[in-house]
């Protein structure tokens, strides 16, 4: 399913109908009021994000709980920039944010990391991994070891990342590659019994007696497949990220890192059906207004 520009526009052309669409997925088709209790019809109050019960006057705020609570900007361009961060193979820098939407860079990058948070609370509902998984870690950033003359030798940063074969991809810094750093996170995200594959990096060589199928590929003997065993789709997901920061973002800071990771995961997690993706921010955006309720 494709989900074009011009589907885009059509749906969402005013404020007002990305106000409405906010309000249906946050009180449903039939609301009930709060305060009266009864079924209503939300009247949309004039200047204002906020909708009143024909009953009673109660008003509600779909937008609070949400990025465009305190926010001036307009919500089409809101709407725009997410549709934007989810259309596009390699996400959208500030300034082509800024270049598209007509706002200042201060507001283009803060609406960028915003829906980066977002896409990053969406990834965390995905539940444990489990059948056959990749692990691998990888280096971002900073100067290769031994090279340059940097505060330190080796100065990148770390990153771990777990894939479900035909599912999704977890992936979150780490302070380095040592098993006492990696196991826990193993722990916590894959399913005992899981078929785990990896590189030989030592750290890994616990996994057997932890409850996972573990096998390995020798990398460093140039051997890249070993029966069922390989780290081929983590190595394709790492290759999609760097790839995208160095042509999109150009560089990225260690502070912001994990949101940059979390948003190109959103995007491999929703590979399959990416017409969707658009909607499925909006549908997490409801739920998180519910919470915030």
């Amino acid at each position: 399913m494709k989900y074009t520009f011009k589907d885009f526009r059509s749906d969402f052309p005013t404020d007002a109908a990305c106000l409405a669409r906010i309000m249906e997925l946050r009180y449903g088709n039939e609301p009930i009021c709060a305060k009266c209790g009864k079924p209503t019809h939300f009247h949309p109050i004039t200047g204002r994000r906020a909708f009143a019960c024909q009953w009673c006057g109660f008003h509600v705020y779909p937008c609070v709980g949400t990025p465009f609570e305190k926010s001036s900007t307009p919500l089409t361009l809101w709407f725009h920039a997410m549709y934007l961060m989810t259309s596009t193979r390699n996400g959208v820098s500030a300034k082509e944010l800024e270049r598209q939407l007509g706002v200042t860079y201060k507001c283009a990058w803060r609406m960028g990391h915003e829906i980066r948070k977002l896409m990053g609370e969406r990834n965390k509902l995905n539940g444990p991994l489990s059948g056959h998984v990749e692990m691998d870690e990888t280096y971002v950033g900073g100067r290769a070891k031994g090279v340059g003359r940097g505060p330190r030798a080796g100065d990148k940063t770390v990153v771990f990342g777990m894939l479900q074969r035909g599912g999704h991809v977890k992936a979150e810094i780490v302070p380095d590659a040592k098993r006492r750093s990696l196991r826990p996170i193993v722990e916590k995200n894959v399913l005992p019994g899981s078929t785990i594959s990896t590189d030989e990096l030592r750290s890994y060589a616990v996994l057997n007696s932890r409850g996972y199928q573990h096998g390995t590929v020798n990398h460093s003997g140039n051997n890249w497949v070993n029966g069922i065993h390989h780290t081929n789709g983590m190595e394709n997901f790492w290759k999609h990220l760097k790839g995208g920061i160095r042509s999109t973002h150009i560089h990225v800071s260690r502070k912001h890192l994990q949101n940059y990771i979390e948003e190109f995961g959103f995007r491999f997690n929703n590979r399959k059906e990416p017409g969707t993706m658009f909607y499925r921010m909006l549908s997490h955006l409801a739920q998180r207004q519910t919470e915030a309720g």
